[in-house]
């Protein structure tokens, strides 16, 4: 049965995994293995029934599962839709099961009666009746057996999924990442999510060969493992001997690298993490290694390096950490330094304003109690953060972001460009932001904004917060805030998008025009007694106050705490 004739009412999920299947076929059948151009020959031809207890096992948690537990309207005879998987040798009834696969597989009280001869008392819980039943057996616990050998009174199949990893390379290439599953597909049916369409050919694909895929997946289980507490050093040194020449397959090593240095100063390893950022580029990975060097005392070196990175800061962020590093690192050296460093820039700290406000009842939050107080017809105020700048800027650069450039595109189920995060991201499109920031200066920014709010609605995007931006709140901003601050907002977007999407103050104040006057807006920060400014906050309230843009940050004072005082 091939996938186009199967019924998507009931078999959804089996229709769109067999979608899945033939943009694989056609885009990737040069990179295909031989067990993996069987799979995708074969699929097809098996009952349908069995292709969907397939993929319903392949979509759910496993790799174990029991006959009882898959239960669907659709395959009404789940031990005969199970037998041409068995013959195929994709599913196994007597593959070798270890101990802890048997836990996971049954409750407490089954597997009181299935070890019911161990000793096992009730009052154990799992994780102790498993390592009583480790104890006991010794290195058997991990050798495996089938489970009809751990389980003789057993009255259902059990099979395990041999094809799981086969499945999950196939989805990895799929959707360049690991991160999104076939889920996508039912959830854009249903209307939940909604993606851009961007033109996509044959040639629109993550990887350009098998070594490529076989990286990734490497990269991905040494995370993995290091999540799961693995031995750090052993990770560091297997990354150490992995190479790729694709930037952005060989940025996820470096952030791995990045991972490993963190978890080695957790465990206060100074050498180890040391080694692992000097391995890694990815950002923030050198003002960590100046820290490591300077807990290790080598003030020499931590000096070099924070020199260097003063020199040519790779980020704001750096540049920003560094120059608070560098008077403690002179000092350390005896070379002189500023006893104490400002905390804030004296730009910043000018921007300070004062509230008192009366206690809510109930607490709320600070930022909300404060637009509270403030909002009224005439001014109103609204809490955006990160999500009135960026949605502007999102709808204005729609033709921008979503430019169907090489290595941006894999699939129908991207919110957004996969270089997004790449250092080249802005000049592979710089014509094209050229384009959009045009508009800015000859006025027909509104109508495109305006367009691309109603044509774009609700379609995923890494810059437009569609569950903030009110129809109310996209006409004030473009009557209030003037063409020459977006341009300067936007700006300092464009040159470090991933790191200057965050940072933004908390609340907008509308002042729109009247017969007296023009509109006019403010941004405010604000922070709750006891609060301080955010790195990235201090650096985004710095650029505003330095190029003329409306900003301030309000401490809010709570009036009964100020009158247990008195």
């Amino acid at each position: 049965m091939s996938g186009a004739s199967i019924a998507p009412h009931r078999f959804y999920y089996l229709h769109n995994f067999q979608q899945a299947l033939d943009w694989l076929g056609q885009r990737y059948g040069d990179l295909l293995d031989a067990e993996e151009s069987r799979f995708l020959q074969l699929f097809p031809q098996l009952p349908q029934s069995a292709q969907a207890l397939l993929v319903r096992m392949v979509m759910r948690k496993g790799p174990w599962f029991r006959a009882s537990k898959l239960v669907y309207e659709e395959i009404p005879r789940t031990t005969e839709a199970a037998a041409p998987l068995l013959e195929m040798g994709w599913i196994s009834a007597d593959a070798p099961m270890e101990l802890a696969e048997l836990f996971g597989l049954h409750t407490k009280p089954e597997l009181l009666q299935i070890l019911k001869g161990a000793g096992l008392g009730t009052a154990l819980r799992k994780p102790e009746m498993l390592a009583r039943m480790k104890a006991a057996l010794g290195e058997r616990a991990g050798q495996g057996q089938p489970y009809a050998c751990w389980n003789e009174q057993a009255d259902e199949p059990v099979w395990r999924v041999l094809v799981g990893e086969l499945c999950e390379r196939l989805r990895l290439m799929f959707f360049g990442n690991l991160h999104q599953g076939w889920s996508e597909f039912v959830l854009t049916d249903l209307g939940i999510f909604r993606y851009e369409a961007v033109a996509l050919d044959v040639a629109s694909r993550a990887f350009q060969n098998r070594a490529d895929v076989d990286f990734y997946l490497s990269i991905s289980a040494s995370r993995q493992a290091l999540d799961e507490g693995a031995d750090a050093e052993q990770l560091l040194q297997s990354l150490l001997k992995q190479q790729n020449a694709h930037p952005w397959l060989d940025q996820r090593r470096a952030k791995v690298l990045l991972r490993i240095g963190q978890a080695c100063e957790r465990a206060q390893d100074w050498p180890l993490a040391a080694q692992a950022y000097t391995a890694s580029h990815y950002p923030g990975a050198r003002h960590r290694h100046i820290r490591v060097l300077e807990r290790m005392q080598c003030f020499d070196q931590a000096l070099a390096l924070a020199s260097q990175a003063q020199a040519a800061p790779e980020s704001e962020e750096e540049r920003q950490r560094v120059a608070r590093m560098l008077p403690r690192l002179r000092r350390s050296l005896g070379l002189g330094g500023n006893a104490r460093q400002a905390a804030l820039a004296p730009a910043v700290a000018a921007l300070r304003s004062d509230v008192l406000l009366d206690l809510p009842d109930p607490p709320g939050a600070v930022e909300y109690v404060l637009r509270d107080h403030w909002h009224s017809a005439a001014a109103p105020v609204f809490y955006v953060e990160n999500a009135l700048i960026n949605s502007l800027f999102g709808l204005l650069c729609w033709p921008a972001i979503f430019a169907p450039l090489p290595g941006a595109f894999f699939h129908p189920f991207q919110g957004g460009p996969a270089d997004l995060g790449a250092p080249d991201f802005v000049v592979r499109r710089q014509p094209l932001f050229d384009a959009c920031m045009a508009e800015l200066k000859d006025g027909r920014y509104r109508a495109s904004i305006r367009a691309r709010f109603t044509d774009k609605a609700g379609i995923q995007s890494p810059f437009v917060f569609w569950g903030t931006l009110t129809e109310e709140l996209l006409e004030l901003a473009l009557d209030c805030i003037p063409a020459e601050h977006l341009q300067t907002l936007f700006a300092r977007l464009l040159l470090d998008v991933k790191a200057n999407r965050t940072g933004f103050p908390d609340l907008v104040r509308f002042w729109p025009a009247n017969s007296d006057s023009e509109g006019r807006y403010e941004l405010v920060e604000v922070k709750a007694p006891g609060d301080k400014l955010q790195d990235n906050q201090i650096r985004w309230l710095d650029y505003c106050a330095g190029q003329g843009i409306p900003v301030r940050v309000c401490h809010v004072q709570w009036a009964a705490a100020e009158a247990g005082l008195e």
